[in-house]
């Protein structure tokens, strides 16, 4: 059997196991303590490993200014495709797709599976690229989702710099980008893995061990599939994957990528599911909303439990889907295909819906002229 055959059913089995850890265990806070291992301990340790263990030449440092590019172009595009899917615009819905549509979760959704089938070198790459999406989902989505709150409650002239000054110092004491901001200077004075301390270094590795099982143990834990909304909700995510595959597409041909190994890392990282940070930011805005007197809702916050707990099942089965597949996934016209795929099922079901009403309309007519060829028969006979 195909090695990489066999490491997708591996994981595909740490997924069912944690569908069936679901039945022991059902308290939040014991899947919020995985959650804080796998983004306080494992995860900061494997991308400190991974960014030691290579040469970072100066090009990785436009990966960052790539994937806000990325986020940015998502915020800005998507939001015209809602209403065919069947949100309504300037609706509570819709301002909650736009905050997490252009968000990114690659260290839950993809860093372990860039590991596992690419290496530590691209795994660094992506850690890189991420630090562009944090600066994203962390600051400027936090901004936005105060405006909006600002904007529907009718509230002017309040100053938002305390919080925003909270959420830089946030930013800057998350144990991940700690630990890439000590790899950065400890690469930059030429210290590399081999150069710590055994002690550190074997921790580290340790810690680094626990990563992938962890994260799909916590991705099977955490799907809650709800049957409303499911079908607009897998809608909304195709149409997405299909549209980071198009730009992925056009940036192929930009800078002229032909390393298939390159291609499948911004497919894969492209691909990462919805990021939690944007559901903070909802939630602190409905915790202040709920303060204010017949308040009108700027978000809906089961609409972005929703789309969260589809994104990362969705996600993880594309980026396995891709990663496994390699070579013959990388060529472009593979891509083109399998973009046009994703749109097309993306926009099954709103086409469906058209439809639907459409003919529902149709036929109301013919029912009305019915009702009065009846009536008018009734008539005629008194």
């Amino acid at each position: 059997m195909d090695v990489n055959l066999q490491k997708t059913l591996l994981f595909l089995l740490f997924i069912g196991l944690g569908l069936l850890l679901k039945l022991k265990i059902k308290e939040k806070k014991e899947l919020a303590g995985i959650k804080m291992i796998i983004l306080n301990l494992a995860l900061p340790a494997t991308i400190f490993i991974a960014l030691l263990s290579v040469n970072v030449e100066a090009s990785l440092l436009v990966l960052p200014f790539i994937a806000l590019l990325l986020n940015f172009f998502l915020f800005l595009v998507t939001p015209f495709l809602f209403p065919f899917i069947g949100i309504k615009k300037d609706s509570p819905n819709y301002r909650t797709a736009q905050m997490l549509i252009p968000s990114l979760a690659p260290g839950l959704s993809c860093f372990p599976f860039i590991l596992e089938y690419l290496g530590e070198g691209y795994l660094a790459k992506a850690a890189m690229a991420d630090l562009g999406n944090k600066l994203f989902v962390l600051l400027i989505l936090y901004l936005v989702a105060m405006n909006w709150h600002y904007k529907t409650q009718g509230i002017t002239n309040k100053s938002t710099r305390a919080k925003f000054k909270s959420l830089c110092i946030a930013m800057i004491s998350e144990p991940v980008n700690i630990f890439i901001a000590a790899a950065l200077t400890l690469l930059s004075l030429g210290i590399n893995m081999n150069s710590i301390p055994f002690l550190f270094s074997e921790s580290l590795s340790r810690l680094s061990l626990l990563m992938t099982p962890l994260v799909l143990l916590f991705i099977g834990l955490s799907v809650n599939i709800k049957k409303r909304q499911f079908a607009e909700i897998v809608s909304l995510l195709l149409v997405r994957a299909g549209i980071v595959v198009f730009l992925a597409i056009g940036l192929i041909l930009f800078a002229d990528i032909a390393i298939a190994e390159d291609r499948l890392l911004l497919l894969a990282f492209g691909l990462s599911a919805c990021s939690f940070w944007p559901f903070a930011h909802i939630a602190a805005v409905d915790a202040q909303e709920k303060r204010i007197l017949n308040s009108r809702k700027t978000f809906n916050q089961n609409f972005a439990i929703n789309i969260l707990a589809l994104s990362f099942p969705l996600s993880v089965v594309l980026i396995l889907g891709i990663l496994s597949a390699g070579n013959q996934i990388a060529d472009l016209y593979t891509m083109v295909i399998l973009a046009l795929g994703l749109l097309g099922c993306g926009l099954v079901y709103p086409i469906f819906i058209k439809f639907t009403q459409k003919k529902n309309t149709e036929e109301l007519p013919n029912v009305t002229e019915a009702e009065q060829l009846y009536n008018l028969k009734r008539v005629s006979e008194n």
